[in-house]
């Protein structure tokens, strides 16, 4: 299918057919992401449990890498969709070089404070003096070459919101095939590599995700899809980047506030000893097997609300986000009935050691009784971001998150001396009543009037 039918399909036609077009290459997309986030944590659970756990910390503060990343991708997807959709290509391409010269500015400051102080935001994280010292070129490395990881989820936005969402699987798959191959080599020193431990995983995902981000650029300065570099200028434009920066706040609003509250969460279970935060950590790089094939359909709801809102076709970007949501409670409510009897054997993949398969056994199973409500919070939440209301989410996350998650985890884990599972218990509850206001804020229809 070339590229002007394909985008037809999104404000037109069948909606199925329009989701499929979108939705099959993104789940695969997110599904390779996932692999490699399982296959990762299954190298590194070979070095240690030590080693885990600081891959565990590393996260947390990768979160807020992450957080940004997202932010700047909901804005990025967001204007270039409603741009494509009005059929005003050379503009949707200005916003993507622009979206690209933010995400470097902002990695900076990041890059400087990791390759500075690693060690030292280990034991902020709650991280032994031992673990912090063997564990702080990891995060050095992870932390230092952010930048990548920006770069790589920006321009795949770019793609998802043109709606050329087989060219963003191919750059992540690039990215994260490369990371599956080096993973081994340079933490065990396979071959002619040297043997790196912990250090060589944090230096196999930055050549991957760099390799994938070259790939990117090259593809958009080619103009091989409908996004095409060449028809702009380069050079940075203030004016453009302040207002996708307006854009993106509330896309990093959200982002942060949900990285921040797991942050904390890191904190609680990291009280209770290395074995919980290995546990933990095992634990949601499974589910995340799950969450971001669930995560490639909410993509899809957002690039199909931004376009056939620039089209001028509301209620079809209405019927998009009911059918992509049934679809992923679907799918996640399935993967709850195969997930619940087989916890144990999935965490003892990944270690035999009995308490963190225990831990990590118990947060499978809680976290998995929320799955169909998380299935439309996901795919609401991106709706209200593809219409550009990136606000709303915001807001329901500072709630949900901060003011029920957080204070209902403390609780749970220490003052009702439930440990680790009080975290879990509170994880599950706050996403569903996320999911349940979600619903009905979108269901008032107020997203449709936005203008981006």
């Amino acid at each position: 299918m070339n590229h002007e039918s394909s985008e037809s399909a999104l404000t037109h036609g069948n909606l199925n057919r329009a989701i499929r077009i979108l939705a099959v290459p993104m789940v695969l997309e997110m599904s390779m992401e996932s692999v490699f986030a399982v296959a990762d944590v299954f190298f590194v659970s070979r070095i240690s449990t030590d080693a885990v756990a600081v891959v565990g910390l590393t996260e947390a503060f990768l979160y807020l890498v992450y957080a940004i990343s997202f932010g700047l991708a909901i804005g990025t997807t967001a204007l270039v969709a409603r741009r494509i959709g009005e059929k005003k290509p050379a503009v949707a391409a200005r916003a993507a070089v622009q979206a690209n010269w933010l995400g470097v500015l902002v990695s900076l400051p990041i890059a400087v404070v990791g390759l500075l102080a690693g060690g030292k935001l280990l034991m902020a994280m709650g991280a032994s003096a031992e673990l912090a010292s063997s564990g702080r070129v990891y995060l050095a490395v992870a932390l230092g070459g952010n930048a990548v990881i920006m770069l790589l989820f920006i321009n795949n936005a770019v793609f998802r919101g043109a709606g050329d969402a087989k060219m963003a699987m191919w750059s992540l798959w690039l990215a994260n095939g490369i990371n599956l191959v080096l993973d081994p080599c340079l933490i065990f020193g396979l071959g002619p590599f040297p043997e790196l431990g912990l250090k060589g995983a944090a230096i196999a995902t930055v050549i991957g995700r760099g390799t994938g981000v070259a790939y990117q650029i090259v593809r958009l300065r080619k103009g091989s899809g409908r996004i095409k570099l060449a028809e702009v200028k380069l050079r940075p434009r203030p004016d453009v980047m302040r207002r996708l920066a307006r854009l993106s706040f509330g896309g990093m609003a959200q982002q942060l506030v949900e990285t921040t509250s797991w942050l904390i969460l890191v904190r609680i279970v990291a009280s209770f000893g290395t074995a919980a935060v290995a546990g933990y950590t095992i634990a949601f790089r499974i589910l995340s097997f799950v969450f971001l094939p669930a995560w490639g359909l909410a993509n899809a709801a957002a690039t199909l609300v931004g376009q056939n809102l620039g089209a001028g076709r509301p209620d079809r970007a209405e019927r998009a986000t009911w059918i992509t949501a049934g679809y992923a409670a679907g799918f996640l409510f399935i993967i709850m009935l195969l997930w619940i009897p087989l916890a144990e054997t999935l965490i003892r993949i990944f270690t035999s050691d009995p308490e963190v398969v225990r831990i990590g056994e118990q947060c499978l199973r809680i976290v998995s009784y929320g799955y169909v409500f998380f299935g439309f919070g996901m795919v609401m939440t991106e709706a209200f971001n593809g219409a550009g209301d990136t606000m709303t989410p915001a807001w329901l996350h500072l709630v949900t998150l901060w003011l029920i998650k957080l204070p209902l985890a403390i609780i749970l884990a220490n003052s009702l001396g439930f440990g680790p599972v009080g975290v879990f218990i509170a994880v599950t509850i706050s996403y569903c009543i996320l999911a349940v206001l979600a619903v009905v804020i979108f269901r008032r229809g107020r997203w449709k009037d936005r203008v981006v």
